[in-house]
């Protein structure tokens, strides 16, 4: 099972309402990605968002930069809302990043939590689903063949024409992001794809049946199950001390879940939802390393999992707590992981 990070580029919020500025953040996110590589961990994951309380709309740039500073973790987009971008344009980007890096850039695609790139971009939410469907289409298409013809709804159409350059192997890894709908699911097990499954709140057995379902799909379509991949992004953060490290994170953390829920009509965090979260049977991985270590091994055998990706930077940690998150990481936590899982 790879183990890595994730990141959305929160910018850290101060009790007054001040906003970090989104230059110093992205000089932070370099540095905590460097450490990342230096400790060992297999992958990095960065997302892309259009909304103020964000540092990074472009994640290809972060990667790309990312690249010249580290030698062995994989680099992926976590996720590039695919219904909105140009998949030509997005495949020579991630392209591009895989022959900086020698191979190490992946691509995640989904439809996006946030809807802000839909006006930005010019598209109507309207054609949400119809979208991602034809551009995950062409995508698929652009990845396996150098020269292609298309034509679709949304997009220009495309008469052999050849897309450079091309990734390493000719080849760019494609995963696909999905939150609990049956038809996600469905739809990346047909094709075979790799699947991230964002488990955010809840229990996250509850999610069972969705990772039993993909596997299904994916037997019954006939792919390969020596390349089937299947990971958790889950909201964590570690620290030397479960009580000092839950303590100083859930105002952070509760104040981000308010600024997303105002927009979506939940009603305001509570301590004891956040509690129920860290508990032996939530969704939130926030404690010391030997906690942190229990829960992702449950993860694992739960789920099947080839892949755990920690999402660590909700409601704009410090840099130092990253830091410090990180290094716990790669250097107690991953080991201790990997030495249960060769038993």
């Amino acid at each position: 099972m790879e183990l890595g990070i994730g990141m959305f580029g929160d910018l850290q919020i101060n009790a007054k309402g001040e906003v970090q500025p989104a230059q110093q953040r992205l000089q932070e996110i370099i540095e905590e990605i460097k450490l990342m590589d230096e400790v060992g961990l297999d992958f990095y994951g960065i997302g892309e968002h259009h909304r103020p309380d964000y540092a990074v709309s472009s994640p290809e740039i972060i990667l790309a930069a990312a690249a010249t500073v580290t030698k062995n973790i994989k680099l992926s987009s976590a996720v590039s809302v695919l219904s909105s971008s140009d998949p030509v344009k997005l495949y020579q980007s991630f392209a591009t990043i895989d022959l900086i890096s020698n191979g190490r850039a992946e691509l995640m695609a989904g439809r996006g939590s946030f809807i802000e790139s839909f006006p930005l971009f010019g598209y109507n939410l309207q054609d949400y689903d119809e979208l991602y469907e034809e551009k995950l289409e062409l995508l698929l298409k652009i990845n396996e063949n150098p020269k292609i013809s298309w034509k679709g709804k949304f997009r220009p159409e495309l008469v052999n024409q050849e897309v450079l350059p091309r990734a390493v192997n000719d080849h760019l890894k494609i995963w696909v992001a999905v939150g609990g709908t049956p038809e996600s699911v469905e739809r990346a097990g047909r094709l075979g794809l790799p699947v991230m499954f964002a488990i955010i709140g809840g229990q996250p057995i509850q999610f069972k049946p969705l990772f039993d379902y993909y596997k299904k799909v994916y037997q019954a379509y006939g792919h390969d199950m020596n390349k089937f991949e299947v990971g958790v992004h889950m909201h964590s953060l570690f620290g030397e001390n479960s009580k000092e490290i839950a303590d100083y994170y859930y105002p952070l953390y509760s104040a981000q879940m308010n600024r997303v829920g105002r927009s979506r009509g939940w009603p305001p965090y509570q301590p004891n939802q956040f509690d129920a979260g860290r508990s032996k049977s939530g969704a939130l991985i926030i404690g010391d390393a030997s906690e942190s270590v229990d829960k992702i091994l449950a993860m694992e055998e739960t789920f099947g999992l080839t892949r755990f990706s920690a999402h660590m930077d909700v409601g704009g940690p410090s840099h130092q707590a990253m830091m410090k998150s990180i290094e716990i990481f790669g250097t107690q936590i991953a080991p201790k992981v990997r030495e249960a899982l060769k038993k």
